[in-house]
């Protein structure tokens, strides 16, 4: 048990120090482009592992540090509800409905593709 412990955090560490590049790198003031980023691109690579994982072709301990530890630190829901919240507050409401729509539809699609092309990869 203790062991997993260790696993999810070594990835975790990974994760947030990915997701931690990234926003340094899509810096942009007007738009939360760095969340949505790590966002989509954890829900398409998510769907890839979740069929690596259904296949047998994945670890219980690999799923655990690629799954729950680096994707679980590289995805953030906390950043994007306090995002929204901040455009809502500075009157950018339309803005706001934007990120919330983008997010919710683009992250299952997303997630679907991966699964898709995780098929084809695995299957």
């Amino acid at each position: 048990m203790l062991q997993q412990f260790g696993i999810v955090a070594l990835g975790g560490a990974l994760g947030a120090t990915l997701r931690y590049a990234v926003s340094e790198w899509v810096s942009v003031e007007s738009f939360p482009y760095a969340t949505l980023s790590v966002n989509l691109i954890g829900s398409f690579l998510l769907g890839v592992l979740a069929v690596g994982l259904a296949q047998n072709l994945l670890s219980a301990n690999m799923a655990l540090l690629l799954g729950m530890g680096v994707l679980g630190a590289f995805t953030t829901m906390s950043t994007f509800s306090l995002e929204t919240v901040q455009m809502f507050e500075q009157g950018k409401g339309s803005l706001a409905i934007v990120y919330v729509a983008l997010t919710m539809a683009l992250g299952p699609l997303l997630a679907l593709l991966g699964w898709k092309i995780g098929e084809s990869i695995f299957v």
